[in-house]
């Protein structure tokens, strides 16, 4: 059985082995049924900044991870937006 920090570790790896990012912040997890639905916050390298050839700025991106009972990832998107990651830093 998984518990949510291991759930977390697992989220920072995966997404620091498979996209070029500096930090992860893993800002939501929850557990549906026997798996596990997690929102990070990201910083990467501003893709469009890059290929113009412009020094780098790092800008915030959302990722949703999907896993199972076993902490393999079955799914990640980047999402548009996340509601209420703005909200909290007022």
């Amino acid at each position: 059985m998984s518990n949510i920090i291991d759930v977390k570790k697992t989220v920072v790896t995966f997404l620091k082995e498979n996209i070029k990012c500096y930090d992860v912040t893993v800002i939501k997890i929850e557990k549906v049924l026997e798996n596990w639905n997690a929102i990070a916050e990201v910083y990467e390298d501003d893709s469009f900044l890059k290929s113009m050839n412009l020094p780098p700025k790092q800008i915030r991106l959302f990722y949703s991870v999907k896993m199972d009972e076993k902490l393999e990832i079955t799914s990640f998107e980047r999402l548009n937006s996340f509601e209420g990651a703005d909200s909290a830093e007022q």
